[in-house]
């Protein structure tokens, strides 16, 4: 058996993967259009508290989530949460709710379910109740976005590898720009966090860092 590779080995495998993806063609980008709005995923108490099924790790992704919802409101874009619902037989969830057991913890009532205490929606802000991972799936939000003249989403949330994936690819397939906050995305394990964000970059959307998302909507500010 032979060592995992490390340092600078690990380095150059991941400049080499990123040589080869540009060279097939992925990895272009899309760029910022010229209507965006945020697309908060899943900010639940689920994932940051360590009773919970769920318990990802994921404060500093959530301070980052704080920040960026901040900016954006700040700019005049548009904040929109997902919460994920379930009637108390989880009838609702389909194959989906009998797949992975811990949705239990987003029956309606549940408080794992709950928004947070600072990083929540403003009176005023939407709510876009879901069953499936994807926030766009059965849910009419794309249709809405369109009719607003929105034509971009900047997605952050929980999980990388799940639920903001699946509204990454969605996005794309409804004709919005993706635009996914690296650092305001988590996930329970930094393995599928970080190959879902090199997926989604190569193929789906721009993964970008929460600085150059600040600036931006800073630009927008001014």
């Amino acid at each position: 058996m032979t060592d995992s590779p490390t340092g600078g080995a690990r380095l150059r495998e991941a400049q080499d993967l990123d040589s080869d993806y540009s060279a097939a063609g992925f990895a272009g980008r899309l760029g910022w259009g010229v209507r965006p709005a945020v697309v908060a995923i899943d900010v639940c108490r689920a994932y940051v508290d360590p009773e919970s099924p769920l318990y990802a790790g994921v404060e500093e992704a959530t301070a980052s989530i704080g920040r960026l919802v901040a900016a954006a409101r700040a700019a005049g874009v548009p904040v929109i949460w997902t919460k994920v619902e379930y009637q108390s037989d989880g009838s609702d969830g389909g194959v989906f709710f009998r797949k992975v057991g811990s949705l239990k913890s987003f029956v309606r009532g549940n408080p794992l379910g709950d928004f947070l205490d600072d990083v929540a929606p403003m009176a005023g802000e939407r709510i876009v109740v879901k069953q499936y991972p994807s926030a766009f799936f059965e849910t009419g939000l794309a249709e809405d976005l369109h009719a607003e003249g929105i034509d971009t989403v900047v997605l952050c949330g929980f999980s990388t590898s799940g639920c903001v994936r699946a509204s990454c690819v969605d996005a794309v397939s409804s004709g919005l720009v993706p635009i996914v906050v690296a650092d305001a995305c988590g996930d329970r394990d930094v393995r599928p966090h970080e190959a879902n964000l090199f997926d989604m970059n190569a193929k789906y959307g721009d993964v970008v860092s929460e600085a150059d998302a600040l600036a931006h909507f800073g630009s927008l500010a001014r």
